[in-house]
Parts: C-alpha cells; sequence; structure tokens
C-alpha cells in the first residue's frame, strides 16, 4: 500500500497525529526560547478533500469530517487543531499547521523529495518567512540538519511506506537522528500491518538508547486492503502529553468509531 499523503489526508491515522503535533507545537511555545521543526517527507503541505486523491480514497469521510461539529469542552491541543482545519480551507497537512503555530523567533524546515509535492509545498511556505521548504530524501537531509542551533525542537518523520525496506529505513534514521540530537522530540508515524512488526520497528528504536518513549495506537474497522491502524512512537514526549492525548482520545475514539491508546514504552512519568 502507498502512503502518500494525498491519499489519506484527514484521514483517522491523520487526525491523531497532527492532534499529536498540535500538542508538542503548544508545549514549545511555552518557553520564549526559540525552537525548530523538521518534517522529513512533508507531502504538498494541504490538500483538497474534495480532489482526485481523496476522492479515490474517501478516507477523510471517516476521520476529520465526523468532527465537523466536535464542540464543547476539549483540551487546548484539539481544539487548537480543530480551529486550524476549520481556518484552513483546503486541510492543512504537517507544515502548515506548523507553519501556522510558529512565532517569529521559530523554524521549519520542510523536505519533500517528490518534484510536484515539493512544487506545491514550496509555493505553500513562501508566505512565512521563518519557514523553508527543500527538495531532497527526508532522511539524509534530516539528519544534516541536526541538530538545530536553538538546541530545542521537534523532528517529524512521517514516510509514504514505498519502499519494502522502509521500517529498516526509518528505525536506522531516528537512531542516527537521536544520537545528534538527543534531548529533541521526535514523532514518528508508521501504519501498523502486524504487531510483531511495529514491536520489532520499536525495539530498533530504542537500541538506541533512548531513555523516554511512548506509542500511540490507533485502529478502526477498515475494508480489507484499507489502512485500518496506525501508530505513533513518541521519543522524548513533553510533560503532560500523554495525559493530553489521553483526554483527546477519549473524545475521539467514538467519533472515529476506533480505538485510541497508549503505552510507555521506557521512563514513564
Amino acid at each position: 500500500m502507498n502512503y502518500r499523503h494525498g491519499y489519506h489526508a484527514g484521514n483517522f491515522a491523520d487526525v491523531v497525529k497532527h492532534l499529536a503535533l498540535v500538542a508538542i507545537l503548544l508545549h514549545l511555545r511555552k518557553k520564549d526560547t526559540a525552537f525548530s521543526v523538521v518534517d522529513s517527507h512533508a507531502g504538498r503541505g494541504a490538500y483538497d478533500l474534495s480532489g482526485a486523491e481523496a476522492g479515490k480514497t474517501g478516507e477523510a469521510q471517516g476521520g476529520i469530517a465526523r468532527l465537523s461539529d466536535l464542540s464543547g469542552e476539549m483540551p487546548e491541543a484539539l481544539s487548537t487543531y480543530l480551529s486550524l482545519v476549520r481556518e484552513s480551507g483546503p486541510y492543512p497537512g504537517s507544515p502548515l499547521i506548523a507553519a501556522k503555530l510558529l512565532r517569529p523567533q521559530d523554524r521549519l524546515t520542510a523536505i519533500e523529495k517528490h518534484p510536484e509535492e515539493f512544487s506545491a509545498l514550496e509555493k505553500l511556505l513562501a508566505p512565512y518567512r521563518n519557514c523553508a521548504a527543500e527538495q531532497g530524501d527526508g532522511y539524509a537531509r534530516s539528519l544534516k540538519l541536526l541538530p538545530p542551533p536553538s538546541r530545542r525542537g521537534l523532528v517529524l518523520i512521517d514516510p509514504p511506506f514505498e519502499a519494502p525496506d522502509e521500517f529498516s529505513a526509518l528505525a536506522q534514521t531516528v537512531r542516527d537522528a537521536y544520537r545528534k540530537f538527543a534531548t529533541g522530540i521526535f514523532l514518528i508515524w508508521y501504519p501498523v500491518k502486524s504487531q510483531a512488526d511495529a514491536d520489532a520497528f520499536a525495539g530498533e528504536v530504542l537500541a538506541g538508547g533512548a531513555a523516554k518513549a511512548m506509542t500511540i495506537d490507533t485502529r478502526i474497522s477498515a475494508p480489507e486492503g484499507k489502512l485500518a491502524r496506525a501508530g505513533l512512537l513518541v521519543i522524548n514526549p513533553p510533560f503532560g502529553f500523554a495525559d493530553v492525548m489521553e483526554q483527546a482520545g477519549r473524545l475521539l475514539a467514538p467519533r472515529l468509531e476506533g480505538e485510541i491508546s497508549s503505552a510507555w514504552l521506557v521512563g514513564a512519568e
């Protein structure tokens, strides 16, 4: 299966991933000190959910569309995420979400390999003076950007899983990135087709020495061959992040008709 962003924008996994992204960025904003965001596989940055790619799968109907009327008391991260979606027009991908939440002193580098996707990304980020779009290999370029000058920040790694050895390449990159930026926050997305594969991936990453890490697992019912389960591996999750995701998850799971669970792998709060 190809997990390129355009086909799956706004689906259940996107909702949880972007919620986690917003929660981390809001935490980083609590200190005046600048921070940097590296988005390794940024895609085009914004998506027309009525367009051909999203229409081909229809997955947004089971994701963000089910949250259109969600209101009332909710964690700040969830309300901020929903506000960004409602204000953005096209559905915002991770680079646009980050761009909108950065302060003047913060920086975003969004990397995309595919020429057409990169061209759209570059145009999207052009109005944001503290954001840069780069065309290149997300794994290799991310490593060269670490550690950022600010020594604070987030590395988001969300590959399309087009290659058969993607899990191995991803695990190696995360280990290398952690060695260069051990104080950074890492948010890593992956599809879950096999619990054994997911466990093996997490084990490979943790073998790199991470002292604090957790997973967030989201699963729904889906037709054969469709994405039904996805995970987030979060290294150095900020204080309170797990509680925010748990509170938001209780609101989201019934809407998404699924289950959202989290587990500490090492260094629980």
